[in-house]
Order: C-alpha cells, then structure tokens, then sequence
C-alpha cells in the first residue's frame, strides 16, 4: 500500500522539483538506480536486480515502470506441482505412457488433465476417434451398460424389442388350500419406442406375458364325463403410450393412452365356482392433461376416462355366465402442484376424484355398487448426486357408495418409488402401492390393497447380476370379515451372455394368509429362461 501511494505521488514530486517548489532535497537518478537496491539485499537473492535487467546502467537510469506491468522477480507459478497444468495453462510434464503405446502428441486442447490420463487404461482407436486413415471425430461416450440393449432407429424413434421364453414347476398354481403341482412356461414378449426429437415427445411401452400349464385340472365334485377339466392358463399385459406437446418453453399439453389385460389373481374371493377357466378383463383409457411452470412452480392438471370390462365366464358343466355386473365406466380428474424448493428436492401436493358407474344397476348379490371417490396425498421426489432418486407420498383414500348397505372405503394411502445405489455394483429399491378394487364378495366395500416391495441387485460381474426381492402386502376387504396378508420371497441369477442373449434363473417362494380358514395357501414357483433382446 505505502509503495501504490509512492508510486502515485511521484509524478507530482517530479513536476515539483522541475519547476523549482521544492528546495530542501533534489530528486536524483541516483535514489532509484538498481545497485543501491542491490547492495541491501544477497547476492543469490530472486529480488536481486542488476542494471541488465532494469534497461540501463549504472550511468543511465533504467526507463520509467509507470504504467507497465510490475515484474517483482517471481516468475509464474513457480510453486506448481510437477504434474498437470500451471496457473499460465503450461504442461508440467507429460506422464509415463503404458508398456508398449507410443508417447501420444501434444494436444493443444486436452480433455483431462495429463496426470489422470496417465492412470487410464488406453481407449480403442475406434472409440477415441483417431483410426488411421480416417478423419478426426469426436469421442464416443463410455457405455455405462455393456450388456443393455442397443435397439435400432425407425426414423426419429428408437426401438428395442425383448422375448423372454421361461419354463419350470408351480408347486400350487391355482393357490389352493390342498396344493397340486404342475409345470409351466411363460412367454413374455416387450416393446419400447422412444421418439428422439429436439422438442415433444412420444413413448410407448407395452410389456406382456401368457402364463400356461402342461397339465388340466379335474373339477370340483365327482368328476363325471358330462363336466370339462380346468384350464388356468393366464395372460397378463400391461402397455401405455404418453405423449408431450411443447407449447412454449414453460407450457404443456400431455395425453396418455392405456390398457391393461389380465384375469383375476388365482385364490382371490371374486373368482366363482366351477369355472373352467378365468374369465379375462380389459381395462383401457386414458388421460389428457396439461402442465404449467412458474419459475420453480409447476401446476399439473388432468382429466381420466377408463373402462373395464370382463368376458362370460365359462363352467365345467359346458355353460357360462355373464359378468356384466363387474363392467364398469370410471370418469375423474387429478391435479397436481410441486415446487422445486432445492437442487435434488421438490416437494409436491396431488389430489384426485372419480367417479365409477356400473353397466347394471344391481350386482349379483342385490348390491349398488357406483362410487364416488379421490384420494390426497403429499410427498416429495428425490435426486441427491444421482445416489437416491425417485418419490414418495403419503395421504389418505376413500370412496363412498351408492348403497347405503356399504360402508365408506378409507385408509392410509402410501406410493413410493425409490432407488438408492449404494455402491457401484450394489443398488437398493423400494416400491410401494395403494389401489382401491371393486369385488364382488358381498357385503365388502371394496378391496384397499398395499403392497411393499424391497429389492436388492448385486453385480458379481459385469456379466453377472443376482437380485433378491422380497414383497408384503395387506388385502382390506372393508365391510366384510376376510382380511388377507401376502408375502413374497425370491432370488434372481442373470447371467448376460452379451447384449443380445441373456440367461435367467428364478426361485420364489409366495404365501397368502388368510382370516378365513381353508383360505390361507402357499407355493414354490423355479423358472428357467432366456432372454432375447434388441
């Protein structure tokens, strides 16, 4: 500081002593000459000046440094490491190149630093960009899955297709209080599409299975000529196409097509006597919506149309049945309000109401079923540095019916997806479900079932993955006195061939007990398969 405040007034002592203001001491070359500075400081000193280096001599004052850059005697970064860069940008050094590679060239824009390129085993040619009679191009991206699915390019969509073809044994596949064995297959075909454009979107994803037996199963009863063997053969398929219009930058429009099929699950109350097979049901629609953000707000908001409808159930005896009593149409609407408070947190506040009207206006038990009714529920969605991603909420469902004989449908809502890597080989996830059912079981309500699910994936190999699972759940039929509790226990091996050829390995072990006496059952499921993907 006293040396800028000297510098600044010398100019002023300068032009003073020029023009005669000051007498007591004349200003002279001699006070600023390099070798009086040199005479106070050693020899081998870096401060040490000498005439040479200020531009003059001992006779002839160096040029004035007013203006110019000060040069102290430090060069730059005299005091970086041996290894990567300096303060100027310079190399260091260059790093030891492994056993057998050429010394590469000087690049003169370098991704990494030298020293961490130096720990890195060596890229291929082809992956870098640098094959021998070709143009430079840039470096492709590390695969962060070698053994996923490349898929193909239709136009603008990306495709991936898989075939997963399995067989074992189902130690009680009806679910049963007196278990009966058989083998099973189960072909379970998946299609994804996803559009790669630079604004909207369009996804379709639709997964599917048909579960078969190699056996029948004798009725229920004496077993005569005139009644037909059970088939339990199941098809399960699950698919949606979602869609996003990008109005403007902070605007929306999204739409939502659905549909699911699949039959009753095997040991449920719904299911009647002396069928001959499950009758299948379908349940599609979709929902049309749009989202709305201000600056860290964003409003959500939708409306729903479903419908579900059931097939004659066929009897042993060679009749059927109808179940339109089961169809039924569901209108409603859902919003949503969440703000992203922090990086990685964003809490948010949904609410939805519906309304379902039956195709007859009775049940077969004499029972009004057409509901009305929502749910609310808080939580928030999760992305700490990519190691704990996903959502939870928490809130309350409930429905009330048209009959006064049945009681409201409430409970304790719980939805969740979250998934925590742990490690790198190891990653944990938690899945949690609330839905409200329609049954036919009379006097309940309904059915508030709550899954809970736990799983656990390990990478011994990149090639090789095991993965534990384990499942519990509550079945609340409201009104009625069954209440049933699942649970579900399995282990995984997946051996990866490579991206296309996938060995698989499944040992699960499922239990329903029931309130009910005679209700309650259990069964051994050992499948082995492969997968097929692209």
């Amino acid at each position: 500081m006293r040396a800028r405040r000297f510098r600044a007034a010398l100019p002023c002592l300068v032009l003073l002593a020029l023009s005669g203001g000051v007498q007591a001491q004349t200003v002279t070359a001699d006070l600023f000459s390099p070798t009086r500075a040199s005479m106070a400081r050693p020899p081998d000193s870096p401060l040490r000046r000498t005439a040479a280096d200020a531009g003059g001599s001992p006779g002839n004052p160096a040029p004035s440094r007013i203006g110019r850059t000060p040069n102290y005697g430090v060069p730059a970064a005299s005091g970086a490491s041996g290894t990567g860069f300096d303060s100027l940008n310079r190399k260091r050094r260059k790093p030891n190149p492994y056993p057998g590679q050429a010394r590469a060239k000087p690049s003169p824009r370098p991704s990494v630093p030298s020293a961490l390129a130096a720990n890195r085993p060596p890229i291929p040619a082809a992956m870098a960009g640098t094959v021998a009679g070709q143009p430079p191009r840039k470096r492709l991206k590390v695969d962060s899955d070698p053994f996923g699915a490349v898929g193909d390019y239709a136009g603008s969509f990306l495709i991936k297709s898989a075939l997963e073809l399995s067989g074992g044994h189902d130690t009680n596949p009806r679910r049963t209080a007196v278990a009966r064995g058989s083998a099973l297959y189960v072909v379970a075909p998946e299609f994804l599409a996803v559009s790669d454009w630079e604004r909207h979107a369009l996804v379709a994803d639709l997964r599917g299975s048909f579960t078969g037996y190699g056996s029948t199963f004798p009725p229920p009863g004496d077993g005569t000529v005139s009644s037909a063997p059970v088939v339990i053969d199941r098809p399960d398929f699950i698919g949606h196409v979602d869609g996003r219009l990008d109005v403007t930058r902070d605007s929306r429009l999204t739409a939502q097509a659905r549909l699911r099929v699949a039959t009753d699950n095997p040991g449920s109350p719904n299911i009647q006597a002396g069928l001959a097979s499950y009758p299948v049901f379908a349940a599609y629609g979709g929902t049309l919506g749009a989202d709305q953000s201000f600056n860290r707000l964003q409003v959500s908001a939708g409306l729903t149309l479903d419908r579900t409808d059931y097939s004659h159930s066929k009897l042993t005896d060679g009749s059927s049945t109808s179940n339109d009593d089961r169809n039924f149409n569901q209108f409603g609407g859902v919003g949503r309000v969440s703000y992203d408070w922090m990086p990685g947190l964003k809490p948010f506040v949904e609410v939805q109401g519906d309304s379902r009207v039956h195709d007859l206006k009775l049940d077969r038990n004499g029972f009004a079923r057409d509901s009305t009714g929502g749910y609310l529920k808080g939580g928030s969605s999760f992305e700490f540095t990519r190691l704990l991603t996903g959502e939870i909420g928490i809130g309350y469902a409930a429905r009330d019916y048209l009959d006064t004989r049945l009681n409201r449908l409430s409970g304790l809502l719980v939805s969740s997806s979250l998934t925590w890597t742990a490690t790198p080989l190891t990653t944990a996830k938690f899945y949690s479900d609330t839905t409200i059912a329609e049954t036919t079981l009379p006097g309940a309500s309904g059915v508030l079932t709550r899954v809970y699910t736990i799983e656990v994936d390990h990478d011994f190999r990149r090639w090789l993955t095991a993965i534990g699972k384990f499942t519990w759940g509550t079945l609340d039929y409201q009104g009625s006195n069954r209440s049933d509790r699942i649970y579900a226990l399995s282990g995984e091996a997946v051996y990866k061939m490579n991206r296309n050829v996938w060995l698989k390995g499944t040992l699960r072990r499922n239990w329903l007990e029931s309130s009910l006496p005679g209700n309650s059952t259990a069964s051994t499921v050992v499948l082995l398969g492969v997968r097929l993907q692209h």
